[in-house]
């Protein structure tokens, strides 16, 4: 999985599997042969598109070491009703073991996928650069923004270190938006840092103010009508990057793209995203 490292994919399966299976699964140890293996399938049972699959076979693979895992459908890709995304045929207490796991995490990260994939497809042509945000489930962000990458979708700041973002409450705190730009610009200075700056906007007023201040990367302009941002895009030009934010949803997304703004940053790739239903079956006619 593309920026994730080995360690933490491991120590979140391991923690995954401790919520679920404590001192085991009672259930599959009473009435399943300890030596039995199964084949089961990975079923979609809506249209959307995957992620997760390379997760779901770390999760088998971990459980039972000589776990065979075929991929049908890989991450990323369109999947429709009953298609087999894989299929994995290990130790049968291992498969029960995992399954819930698995499908847990999968369908979560399919729906973010499936959700970045819509806005993605509406915005087609446009040139705006689709940007999630830290509206994720607390422990969940990095995978949750793999699904977004792999919804076709952009990945804005990992988190409060690896970016400044001026926002409103800062500028309030703070005084003011020249006060506020001063400040980051010499605490990145004295400390070393060099960080991309973003900062918002909630006005024409205020837009000037940051054009006037400068030493910013980008202009977010927060909940602007539609008349007012593309006079905001227009005015900031090529000066600075742009970003439209807030109000931003599957049915005003063209629109908002539309008036020319460099990025559209919508907490509804992960906060709005529902799961993609799939289902996971143990194949009975299937060889042992």
């Amino acid at each position: 999985m593309d920026g994730i490292s080995e360690e933490k994919l491991n120590e979140f399966i391991i923690a995954g599997l401790a919520e679920d299976v404590r001192d085991g699964d009672h259930t599959s140890i009473a009435c399943i042969d300890p030596s039995s293996r199964d084949t089961a399938y990975l079923f979609a049972k809506d249209n959307g598109v995957i992620a997760g699959v390379p997760l779901a076979e770390r999760i088998f693979k971990h459980l039972d070491p000589e776990a065979e895992f075929k991929v049908h459908i890989t991450d990323g890709s369109p999947v429709k009703y009953m298609d087999v995304v894989f299929e994995v045929k290990c130790n049968s207490q291992a498969l029960l073991k995992g399954e819930r796991l698995a499908l847990n995490l999968m369908q979560r990260l399919s729906g973010i996928a499936t959700m970045s994939d819509r806005f993605l497809v509406e915005t087609q042509g446009l040139g705006v650069t689709i940007l999630d945000t830290r509206k994720t489930t607390p422990l969940l962000r990095f995978l949750e923004k793999y699904a977004v990458r792999m919804g076709g979708c952009t990945n804005y700041r990992d988190g409060l270190y690896d970016r400044i973002m001026i926002k409103d409450n800062h500028i309030d705190a703070c005084g003011g938006i020249p006060q506020a730009i001063k400040r980051v610009n010499d605490y990145l200075k004295s400390n070393g840092l060099d960080l991309k700056i973003t900062i918002e906007v909630r006005n024409l007023v205020e837009l000037h103010m940051a054009l006037d201040t400068g030493q910013v990367d980008r202009i977010m302009l927060d909940n602007f009508e539609l008349p007012l941002l593309r006079e905001a895009v227009l005015t900031i030009g090529s000066r600075f990057e742009s970003e439209a934010s807030g109000g931003v949803n599957i049915y005003t997304v063209r629109k908002i793209a539309q008036t020319g703004v460099d990025f559209i940053s919508v907490g509804a790739l992960t906060h709005s995203a529902g799961s993609l239903d799939l289902s996971l079956k143990v194949q009975k006619d299937a060889k042992r």
